[in-house]
């Protein structure tokens, strides 16, 4: 089947060994075959509108972006549903987010069901509350988690249906030049 989403985000494989275990049963993200990330903008562009233009504007925005670096601070919540790691500074993520969403404003972040867009990395969501607030405790014993950010991820699947693959990286903090793997590959961290 075809692709019918796709997505921007950063992965984080410095956090997969305290977060992997509980993603794969509490995140299905984590059974499409999604990293552990930070979102920058889900959804994107639909796939068929993905072409050499829009990955041209995604590489200079993006590159215009500083790389930095990230630690992984605590354990959060929305509601009682979805537990996550707060990452510290957020505000280069809520920069990304920000920076991709002005060049294309017909893919508002999460489709524009919420007025902020808190930077995080989902541990699980939607399942029951014991099993998250383990995961939660289980994975705050391995914080804090410190990585660097040099570039974003941009991936395509259809959810609950097929796999996530990679379409291509493209690094923060670089020239502007035509982005690399624009190719359909297998989404690994």
């Amino acid at each position: 089947m075809e692709p019918t989403q796709t997505a921007l985000i950063v992965p984080i494989p410095e956090a997969e060994e305290a977060v992997g275990r509980f993603r794969a049963s509490l995140d299905r993200a984590a059974g499409w075959g999604v990293p552990a990330h930070v979102t920058v903008l889900y959804p994107f562009l639909p796939p068929q509108q993905i072409d050499e233009q829009v990955l041209a504007v995604l590489h200079q925005t993006i590159a215009g972006i500083p790389r930095f670096d990230v630690t992984l601070t605590h354990v959060g919540w929305f509601g009682d549903t979805v537990v996550w790691l707060a990452p510290q500074p957020d505000r280069p993520f809520r920069e990304l987010t920000t920076a991709v969403w002005r060049q294309f404003p017909e893919a508002p972040p999460y489709a524009g069901a919420h007025s902020d867009v808190v930077p995080h990395l989902t541990i699980g969501h939607d399942a029951a509350k014991p099993m998250l607030r383990h995961a939660a405790k289980t994975v705050a014993a391995h914080l804090p988690i410190r990585t660097a950010v040099d570039r974003v991820r941009l991936i395509a699947g259809t959810p609950d249906i097929s796999p996530w693959g990679k379409l291509c990286e493209i690094p923060l903090g670089a020239t502007p030049q035509a982005p690399a793997g624009t190719g359909f590959e297998a989404a690994t961290a």
